[in-house]
């Protein structure tokens, strides 16, 4: 009997093991930290909750969030804040996911109200990252909508590996059999009290696959289809940072209790390509531009492998 209950208690004593009981320390550097993150010179909208936006692989805030809800979210009222991830987040996602645990803790301690998370691509990876092994931070944010998330991996990452020159860490990381998304998934995906909602589109091209089972989708978490809101709708992988029905579906998240709710979408939406305030010229001008000039790209030296997990992860 004792060791049929040895047996039956196995699973559980495993997840129990598996759960973070503390926050770990952070191992980067407050100087490079603060330095990362750019926020209002004081938090006075409110009425809605401030923003945190994380940005994705190869490009920075100014890139990825300037031209698009960098300027139609202050624009609308919100307090907002982004975080510059280490070498254009091509680095060790561990890493730069304490850039985030970061952010979210000041941004709570000038504004005195949770805070709202955005992240695109990887950028929603950091912040489940941080949720998931910072377990205080689940106190501390409202709202996290990822746009495009590799959150179960991507097979992009699993082909971009197979190079005889290697491939940068987070990448290696983004591999859909990774050690470092299989401990994102442990226990639960969507940790705490947070709201958790993932929009993605069927024609994305780098965060697939889409079907039969979409890797952005989050168990336990809100799961938004594009094209479940709005039926032939063409939106590849940049496009859902300046998508008008993402866009309403994001709002929608960050102005109600709970995650995004698609019975509350207007059709209408349908019918914009991009919602309002957004400014193309700055990605054509500055993001493609960049990426093509080596010269100017300082991302994270190719690797031969996955980076280790971080021992509070083991």
């Amino acid at each position: 009997m004792r060791r049929l209950a040895v047996v039956l208690l196995a699973p559980l004593l495993a997840a129990v093991a598996c759960t973070p009981t503390g926050d770990p320390p952070l191992s980067v550097s407050e100087r490079l930290l603060a330095d990362a993150l750019r926020c209002p010179a004081s938090f006075s909208h409110r009425n809605h909750q401030p923003v945190l936006l994380v940005h994705g692989t190869f490009t920075n805030p100014e890139e990825n969030w300037s031209w698009n809800y960098g300027t139609a979210l202050p624009a609308a009222g919100y307090d907002v804040c982004t975080v510059r991830l280490p070498a254009r987040a091509t680095g060790d996602i561990q890493v730069a996911s304490e850039y985030v645990v970061y952010a979210v803790r000041r941004i709570v301690e000038r504004s005195g109200s949770k805070v709202d998370v955005l992240g695109h691509s990887q950028g929603g990876l950091e912040p489940r990252w941080a949720l998931r092994w910072w377990p205080s931070l689940r106190n501390q944010v409202d709202d996290l909508v990822t746009l495009g998330a590799p959150h179960h991996g991507t097979v992009v990452a699993d082909s971009a590996t197979l190079s005889p020159v290697g491939a940068p860490p987070a990448a290696w990381q983004m591999r859909t059999t990774s050690r470092f998304i299989a401990a994102l998934n442990t226990v639960d995906e969507t940790p705490g009290a947070v709201s958790y909602t993932s929009i993605y589109t069927l024609t994305d091209e780098l965060v697939q696959p889409v079907v039969p089972t979409a890797t952005a989708a989050l168990a336990g978490g809100r799961n938004l289809l594009v094209q479940d809101l709005c039926p032939g709708h063409l939106v590849d992988h940049v496009g859902l940072a300046y998508d008008a029905a993402a866009h309403d579906m994001v709002i929608d998240a960050f102005t109600h209790s709970g995650p995004a709710d698609p019975t509350r979408f207007d059709r209408s939406t349908c019918l914009q390509v991009a919602f309002d305030g957004v400014a193309p010229e700055p990605l054509l001008s500055t993001g493609i531009a960049e990426l093509q000039d080596s010269a100017g790209f300082t991302g994270a030296p190719n690797a031969t492998s996955e980076p280790p997990l971080k021992p509070y992860a083991q």
